[in-house]
């Protein structure tokens, strides 16, 4: 766009959409927004970028008339803003395209994606090439923590992207990476996720298949080394993939993993031959993947392994990713973007691994639209049985789902106490509270497990603890209860 123009966002509390409207005002447009909701962090984000954004959706938001309006992918036909501007014939495009058009032509565009970790490989890069001194532009789907925002607009030739393969908007259905075309890419995972659009594992292959097939030969795909399906989709390539992760024959292997209680350290071997010595202060094995994974495509754009071991100790990572929300009275309280049960799983063995004494709890929001459903219902058993105490909310808008697809949270929790755990469904965050806090000691962890704001509860849990302390007594609730045999 060659003139200066009002862009409105309807949607504009999505991590990329945020973004979006972020890097538009830093090009000197003139950018408003509207939500149902806002919640932070992406809210406060905005606040600090000087965007308004206004709630509840409403025509009277689109007055004066935008030149153009961005439409998030989470809007849908009946949505009152969706409407006027298609009665009125107001210009309008998906994200993903202006993103494109605006942004990403004339770089070299890396795009992060798979099924998991791509938020904190995509920070993982970014932190990487901006410490190596090469001011890459960058938007990721959520706030990394050593640069306080999730954009940057640099001088230097590359754009690092997070793609995702959530659809692209209500009058397109492909997925937002396929927008991106990329040069060069890292592959996390594949596994079947967003149950509301696709339909089965074949149908996520697909899409990721198409992207695989995007990359130019002049490009190259650092790929994690397991996964039947992640094989199948790199038989599209047609440039060179390395593998990364612990199998003897990847081009990029890992040993000597060491977890300690300030940081991990571990060695990466290139085509077998000792290449170089991580760390960082992060835990878990699925971020020494991804740090790994990030190293790997940054070798291959020319920085050196000093300089981004050098990035790497001083990566903090991303907001909501197993962040420390509050310390009260010896008990630690974690935010973790929970979308999945394999990165519940993950993120409840990287907790065991830095604090091995802690009684560890796990309280999960179901709001993604996979774990809302009971196509995962049994995975999810298994991942929350790895904490010592689970308690499960609600599922969230759960009249939006069939019975019969809905996850069933009596079955849920049964099978949990099948894996020897006690598990108790209670249905809203103010009886969570009232439960949990009397039961809490110091010396707990406690995960919070949602990818949406969760009824406050990242607040009302540590004031409770702060005003009632944490007492050892048990509290009492109408929670449907779970007990396992001991």
């Amino acid at each position: 766009m060659t003139e200066k123009k009002h862009i409105h966002l309807i949607g504009i509390c999505g991590t990329a959409m945020a973004s979006l409207a972020g890097m538009l005002k830093q090009r000197g447009f003139r950018v408003t927004g509207s939500d149902a909701a806002a919640y932070p962090p992406m809210s406060e984000f905005l606040e600090s970028l000087g965007v308004p954004v206004w709630q509840p959706f409403a025509a009277g938001n689109l007055e004066p008339r935008p030149d153009l309006v961005v439409v998030g992918n989470a809007l849908s036909r009946g949505n009152v803003e969706l409407e006027h501007i298609l009665d009125q014939r107001i210009p309008f495009c998906s994200m993903p395209q202006l993103l494109h058009d605006e942004f990403l032509r004339g770089k070299d565009v890396l795009v992060v994606a798979g099924t998991h970790g791509k938020t904190t490989t995509t920070s993982m890069l970014a932190w990487i090439f901006h410490t190596a001194g090469m001011q890459p532009s960058f938007l990721i789907g959520g706030i990394a923590e050593n640069f306080g925002s999730s954009f940057q607009l640099g001088q230097g030739k590359h754009f690092i992207i997070e793609g995702d393969e959530y659809d692209t908007a209500f009058f397109d259905k492909g997925p937002k990476f396929l927008h991106y075309f990329p040069d060069s890419a890292i592959l996390t995972s594949v596994e079947f996720d967003h149950a509301d659009i696709y339909k089965d594992l074949d149908a996520v292959e697909m899409a990721f298949k198409r992207l695989v097939n995007l990359v130019p030969r002049r490009g190259r795909i650092i790929a994690f080394d397991e996964g039947d399906s992640l094989d199948r989709c790199l038989q599209r390539a047609f440039c060179p993939v390395e593998r990364y992760g612990a199998d003897a024959n990847s081009a990029w292997r890992i040993v000597n993993l060491r977890f300690e209680p300030a940081r991990t350290t571990w060695t990466v071997l290139r085509n077998g031959e000792t290449w170089a010595d991580f760390e960082f202060p992060l835990a878990g094995e699925y971020n020494v993947l991804n740090a790994t994974a990030a190293v790997a495509l940054a070798a291959s754009c020319g920085i050196s392994k000093e300089e981004s071991s050098a990035a790497l100790k001083t990566f903090k990572s991303v907001k909501r990713r197993l962040e420390v929300r509050a310390r009260v009275n010896g008990i630690t309280i974690i935010d973790d973007f929970a979308h999945h049960p394999t990165a519940i799983a993950g993120t409840l063995t990287a907790l065991r691994s830095r604090y091995p004494d802690a009684r560890l709890w796990a309280i999960l929001e179901p709001r993604s639209n996979t774990l809302r459903r009971n196509v995962l219902q049994n995975e999810l058993a298994k991942s929350l049985a790895l904490a010592d105490e689970v308690v499960v909310a609600n599922v969230f808008k759960s009249d939006a789902i069939p019975e019969a697809e809905r996850l069933n949270l009596q079955v849920l929790a049964a099978e949990i106490q099948r894996h020897g755990r006690r598990a108790r469904i209670v249905p809203e965050v103010d009886g969570i509270v009232q439960l949990v806090a009397p039961e809490m000691r110091g010396g707990d962890v406690v995960a919070i497990l949602s990818n949406g704001g969760f009824g406050g509860i990242y607040e009302k849990l540590p004031q409770r603890l702060q005003s009632a302390g944490a007492a050892g007594s048990r509290g009492t609730n109408d929670a449907v209860e779970a007990r396992a045999k001991v």
